[in-house]
Parts: structure tokens; sequence; C-alpha cells
């Protein structure tokens, strides 16, 4: 997967606090874009990186980092206020309101630890970023019959 760019704070000329998720964008995906930002706030409430609470990245800040319409970005923030996410504060910006449950972190850990070592090799052995993610994802889907134990 090849990164576009990515948003990790505020922004500029904002005031406001960090925002505890980093929006990246694939334009080679074929993703819609409001659905990877919508998949990455469902993503980080699932690892625990983001919790009730937490201010997403203000609208402005994302369109100014990402270059992209604000359109898809309140498109994105609608979808998750649907789902029961998060909820907009008029004025104030956009907050986590519900969750995810979220793995043991000591589970994650691990398997984050297993998966970046898997990667390493998998990088040694010529696979580039969309080699390793089709591979990845063949991988999960295939079905249980033909697993290797």
């Amino acid at each position: 997967m090849t990164l576009d760019k990515q948003i990790s704070q505020a922004g500029p000329g904002s005031p406001g606090p960090v925002s505890p998720i980093e929006f990246r964008l694939d334009p080679a995906s074929g993703v819609p874009t409001y659905l990877q930002l919508v998949r990455q706030v469902e993503d980080a409430l699932l690892l625990g990186y983001l919790k009730r609470g937490d201010q997403l990245p203000k609208v402005r800040d994302v369109v100014a980092e990402l270059a992209i319409n604000p359109n898809t970005v309140l498109k994105a923030y609608r979808e998750l206020d649907l789902e029961g996410l998060v909820e907009g504060r008029r004025g104030v910006g956009t907050f986590v309101s519900g969750h995810i449950p979220e793995p043991p972190p000591d589970g994650v850990k691990d398997l984050r630890s297993a998966l970046q070592k898997w990667i390493v090799r998998a990088r040694a052995s010529g696979l580039d970023d969309d080699a390793i993610a089709a591979l990845f994802g063949d991988t999960l889907h295939v079905p249980a019959a033909r697993r290797v134990a």
C-alpha cells in the first residue's frame, strides 16, 4: 500500500489538541476516500487507539492536510455518527461516543510484534507493500479446509 498523505496533528494554526488518530489515504486502493476515513476510525477503536471522549481531527484540518473536499470528511464523520461511534458537538468538533469491543491489549501487542517480524521477512523476500497486502488478504480469506496447520 502506498500512503499518499497523512494527518497526525491539529493542523496549521489550530490551537486544539493533537488527535490520537492519523488519517492516511491510499489513492490506488479503489476504496472511496470517505470509506478509508471511516475504516481507519473503526480500526483505531477496535485496536484501542481511540477511546470514548477522544476528539477526531477537525474537518478543516483534515481538508488542509490531505487536500480533500470538506464534503468527503463530513460524509465520513456523518457515517460514523450513524453507526453510533461519534457525535458532533457544534462549534467544538467530533468526539468518539461509542466503542467497538477491543481485544485484550496484551494479545494485540504480541500479535503486532509477530506481524512486524513477518513483514520484515516478507520485505526481505522481495515483496512490496501491495504484494504483502495481497498475500495477507488471500491468506485471511482462505477456506478452513485449505488452511495449513
